[in-house]
């Protein structure tokens, strides 16, 4: 597996694996309705995606050339994107993301990250020494979906 920067190009096959995963490892977690208004079907990745997966510290895990797993970071230490191909999920992808998000977190100086996490990623954060600051419901399309405002201390 290799790490590097995500580009513009990489939004449609981001977007794939975002749909694909939330579609297919949030069901215990999150009925279909859902699941279509947090990642709806599409060709391509929405408009915005080129500049909202680049305009931060932006990195992908390739394995064999293909992306496998993104996630996205700003300036701010806010993690908007985390995700993983779910035949990644348990082989260390994700937390080798997340390690090099928290690596540019402190050398930026950043005294906290946070996040909004799903059910399923609250607890790959909190194994990472996160803490919940509030439940929530985000409305995605007239359709409420429940995630967790995270942070961790630096």
């Amino acid at each position: 597996m290799k790490l590097r920067p995500l580009t513009p190009k990489d939004a449609d096959v981001c977007y794939a694996l975002f749909h694909r995963t939330v579609h297919g490892g949030t069901g215990a977690f999150y009925g279909a309705e859902q699941r279509a208004a947090w990642a709806p079907a599409r060709a391509h990745a929405p408009d915005s995606w080129p500049e909202r997966l680049t305009s931060g510290f932006a990195i992908c895990a390739t394995r064999w050339g293909k992306i496998r797993g993104f996630f996205t970071m700003g300036h701010d230490g806010h993690i908007d994107f985390a995700y993983v191909a779910l035949e990644e999920m348990g082989k260390g992808t994700a937390a080798r993301l997340y390690d090099a998000c928290e690596t540019e977190a402190r050398r930026l100086g950043l005294s906290q990250m946070d996040t909004e996490a799903s059910h399923l990623a609250r607890r790959f954060f909190e194994k990472r020494g996160w803490q919940v600051v509030a439940r929530q419901s985000v409305i995605r399309d007239s359709v409420a979906i429940e995630n967790f405002r995270m942070q961790k201390q630096l």
